[in-house]
């Protein structure tokens, strides 16, 4: 039974973290109508961008683990700072040399330290308190991410003119962050950020008669799987909604198209805040996330239906749908692991390769359709959540029955 600690220290610098993959990610959204000007490729070309950095999460998913399992939640913290340090300095000589193969190649690498950093933050936020208000705590650290995607379209505004793109304006503001990075990381290891270890994940004796401990295998947890499958899509959709409502709005001609990501930020910030509220006092981390399917079914169908002028608001509601989601799957998959927690997280951190494809099938569809069409492709996405959440998260609790 774990002993009640402080959790505020922690809280805070995990917040932190949380609010840099934020900007990190708000880096994409900004660059997707960026590079389309400045390269003068398609729609499908500019939402590379967003596969680029969501490639990674599969190629250095499993290696992110073992990171983890080597030198600990906070060694793989820092880790994933250099690493992500070292991707966005790579952005300037990009700029430079006008060229989009190595801009995405230095996407790629950042997406590597986002990899990295994402498995560790959000697995040691879940077990760093109770399981069944993982669910909540992951929703305060999804305020300081959502809230710092919408300040990376803000900032980078500062230096760079979505209505009269240069691509060397690129090159200061992404030497700043470079060496912002460098610097929290070697911050973050003097942080009094204490070692965690989930239930049972210490105990390697496979003849204890527990569900995680009878294991052999990370495939043999169906609900890890399953959650996996579920990351893909619930990051599809939540890219989707962030990554292209500038774009939308651009396309639009609406004034200032780079502020629109702040409507999206804006409602998930709202979206958390419910879940701070009602989760686990009012509703389960599973009906938290059954609920958030059907707002997300209903508002793609309404962007499809309703007139275009009024339809990109409803993309922005699509951020208040997607909240809950990512807090509510993450602790659901990862629950009784024991000691496959660790490993777990980098294979569920493998689901977010979501975020590559959906928003690229985004792309193809605007190309040859419409942006307001094209949302019909998170339709798919909110039913397997849906499944997820009704049935595919409780496998284990059967499994476990019939052994």
């Amino acid at each position: 039974m774990k002993t009640k600690k402080n959790l505020v220290i922690p809280m805070l610098l995990i917040g932190s973290m949380f609010a840099v993959l934020g900007f990190a990610l708000g880096i994409n959204a900004f660059f997707v109508p960026f590079v389309k000007e400045a390269f003068h490729i398609s729609i499908t070309m500019s939402y590379l961008v967003m596969t680029a950095t969501f490639l990674s999460f599969v190629v250095f998913g499993l290696p992110s683990g073992a990171i983890i399992k080597k030198f600990g939640y906070k060694g793989g913290m820092i880790i994933a700072f250099l690493i992500m340090a070292l991707g966005f300095y790579l952005i300037a000589p990009a700029a430079k040399m006008i060229s989009f193969p190595l801009l995405l190649l230095a996407l790629f690498i950042s997406g590597m330290g986002q990899t990295l950093l994402t498995g560790a933050v959000n697995t040691y936020v879940t077990i760093l308190g109770s399981a069944e208000s993982a669910a909540k705590r992951i929703a305060i650290m999804g305020i300081c991410s959502k809230t710092f995607y919408a300040v990376a379209s803000l900032m980078l505004a500062v230096f760079m003119d979505l209505t009269n793109v240069h691509i060397e304006d690129t090159i200061l503001p992404f030497y700043i962050i470079s060496g912002v990075l460098v610097v929290m990381g070697v911050l973050y290891y003097f942080a009094p950020l204490p070692e965690v270890v989930a239930d049972g994940e210490e105990n390697d004796d496979s003849t204890v008669s527990t569900y995680s401990t009878s294991k052999t295998s990370i495939f043999q947890f169906p609900h890890l799987l399953l959650g996996i499958l579920a990351v893909f899509f619930d990051i599809g959709v939540e890219y989707i909604a962030l990554g292209t409502i500038n774009d939308y709005a651009a396309i639009l001609h609406l004034p200032s198209p780079e502020n629109y990501v702040w409507f999206v930020s804006a409602a998930m910030v709202i979206g958390y805040l419910l879940g701070v509220f009602f989760i686990p006092k009012f509703i389960s981390q599973a009906m938290a996330l059954i609920l958030s399917t059907v707002f997300g079914i209903l508002f793609a169908i309404i962007i499809v239906v309703s007139p275009v002028s009024i339809s990109i608001y409803f993309v922005a509601l699509l951020g208040l749908a997607n909240a809950l989601m990512w807090p509510a799957i993450w602790p659901l998959s990862i629950a009784d692991l024991g000691k496959f927690t660790k490993m777990g997280s980098s294979f569920l951190v493998m689901g977010i390769i979501g975020g590559a494809f959906l928003p690229l099938l985004f792309g193809y569809i605007a190309d040859v359709a419409s942006h307001q069409v094209a949302y019909l492709v998170c339709l798919p996405a909110y039913l397997y959540i849906m499944y997820f959440a009704f049935y595919g998260s409780k496998i284990r609790t059967k499994t476990n029955i019939d052994n």
